[in-house]
C-alpha cells in the first residue's frame, strides 16, 4: 500500500512546478495533503511585499487552484497556513513552527494521514520534521536556491541544512544540485514533460501576431535570468520577425524592448501554451548565464521539443543531452543567423523526449518512496 504524502511545495495551480507535475500523478494511489507556499524570504517595505506577508498570515493563498488547469485530482486536498514567511531568528522559527503545527495536526487528524511521508520542496519546512509522525522525510530540490534573486539567502542556507541533514532521501533536478548533497542519500530525477499535452495538436491562439511574418516566442517568469541587452539587439536586428513573450514579470517594471515587433501578452494557463509554442516558428530560451541557469534544468526546454518546435538557445548545462537538436548560440549575430537558419530548416522530431514525460519521472519517484 503506497503510503499517504503532507506536501509543502508554491501555491498549487497556475504554471505547474516539476513538484506539481510529480505529485499530481502520485496521488492517483494515495492521498495528498499541499500545504500552499510557506514562504522562502522575508517581505520587505514595498506594497506588493506587505499584501503577501499579509495573505500568509491570514492563510490565503495567492491564487489558489487555476480554473483553467485540469481538475484537481479528488485525493488532494489544498491548504492555506497562517504562517511566518521565512523566519529568521531562533524565536521566530520557533513561533512560526507552533503556529503551523497547531493547524496542521487537525487537518492531519481529519484526513486519517497515518505515518505519512513528509515531502518539501520549501527548506523552510526544516523545523516541521520529526513533528507530524512522518515515516520519512523527503527533500526535492528543484532549484539551487543560493542563486535565487529576491530570497533571504542565509536564512535559506540554515534552513537548508538542517533538511538536508534529517532528509531520508534528497531528490535533486540537475548534476549541479545533486552535488550539494550527501550522495548517499541523493538521486538525480530531471524534470519531465507533459508530451501528450504538447506534442497533440492544438489550435493557434488568437493572439498571436498575424502579420506575415514569422514568429519567434519565450514563455516563462520575465525574471533576471534572461539576458535583456541580447534580446533587445536580436530584436532590433530583425524587423521581419515578431517576438512573442508570455509569463509574469517578477521585476519592478518591463525591461523588454518597446519596439513594433515586440509582443508581450502576460500569463497564459499551462494548458493554453502549446496553442502558442506549436504555432510559432521558433522558441526562445535567451537566457543569462548566471548562478541560477548553471544549476537549472528548464521545463520549457522539453516542452518546447515536445512541439516539434526548432529551439534556439544560449548553452547552460541541462542542455546537453538534447544539444544535437537545439540551435546554440553566444552572441546576437549568431541569434540572427540561427532565425535564419530554422526557417529554411523542418521542424524537429518530438519523439526525442517521449521517454522523459512525467509519468516516466512519477513512476521513478514512487519506486524511490516505497524503499523508505
Amino acid at each position: 500500500m503506497n503510503r499517504d504524502l503532507i506536501v509543502f511545495g508554491e501555491d498549487f495551480g497556475g504554471l505547474p512546478s516539476s513538484t506539481q507535475h510529480i505529485v499530481s500523478r502520485l496521488a492517483h494511489d494515495r492521498k495528498i495533503l499541499w500545504v500552499n507556499s510557506i514562504g522562502l524570504r522575508q517581505p520587505k517595505l514595498n506594497k506588493h511585499d506587505v499584501k503577501r506577508a499579509l495573505s500568509k498570515l491570514l492563510g490565503r493563498g495567492k491564487g489558489g487552484y487555476s480554473s483553467h488547469a485540469k481538475p484537481l485530482p479528488e485525493n488532494i486536498t489544498i491548504v492555506n497556513l497562517k504562517t511566518i514567511p521565512a523566519p529568521r531568528s531562533s524565536w521566530a522559527r520557533e513561533l512560526a513552527k507552533s503556529l503551523l503545527l497547531s493547524q496542521l495536526k487537525p487537518i492531519i487528524d481529519k484526513l486519517n494521514l497515518v505515518k505519512p511521508i513528509l515531502w518539501t520542496s520549501l527548506p523552510t519546512a526544516a523545523d516541521l520534521c520529526g513533528h507530524l509522525d512522518e515515516s520519512a522525510v523527503v527533500y526535492y530540490c528543484g532549484d539551487d536556491f543560493s542563486s535565487l534573486a529576491g530570497v533571504d539567502h542565509d536564512t535559506i542556507a540554515s534552513h537548508e541544512s538542517k533538511l538536508a541533514n534529517i532528509a531520508d532521501l534528497i531528490l535533486g533536478a540537475s548534476p549541479a544540485i545533486c552535488e550539494k548533497f550527501d550522495s548517499r542519500k541523493t538521486t538525480l530525477i530531471p524534470h519531465g514533460v507533459d508530451y501528450e499535452l504538447f506534442s497533440q495538436p492544438a489550435q493557434r491562439a488568437i493572439d498571436l501576431p498575424n502579420n506575415n511574418k514569422p514568429i519567434a516566442g519565450f514563455y516563462g517568469s520575465i525574471s533576471q535570468w534572461l539576458n535583456y541587452e541580447l534580446i533587445a539587439s536580436v530584436c532590433l536586428a530583425n524587423p521581419n520577425w515578431d517576438f512573442v513573450f508570455i509569463g509574469p514579470v517578477e521585476l519592478e517594471f518591463n525591461p523588454l524592448p518597446k519596439l513594433s515587433n515586440v509582443y508581450y501578452l502576460g500569463p497564459k494557463p499551462h494548458d493554453a501554451l502549446p496553442s502558442y509554442s506549436q504555432h510559432w516558428d521558433a522558441s526562445l530560451l535567451p537566457f543569462k548565464l548566471n548562478e541560477q541557469i548553471l544549476a537549472c534544468s528548464p521545463l520549457k526546454l522539453m516542452e518546447y521539443l515536445a512541439t516539434g518546435t526548432p529551439v534556439v538557445t544560449t548553452p547552460f548545462p541541462a542542455l546537453e543531452p538534447y544539444k544535437q537538436h537545439v540551435n546554440l548560440v553566444n552572441t546576437a549575430a549568431e541569434f540572427s543567423q540561427a532565425l535564419n537558419h530554422v526557417l529554411n530548416k523542418s521542424s524537429i522530431n518530438s519523439e526525442i523526449v517521449r521517454s522523459d514525460s512525467w509519468d516516466a519521472r512519477t513512476q521513478a519517484v514512487s519506486r524511490l518512496l516505497e524503499t523508505l
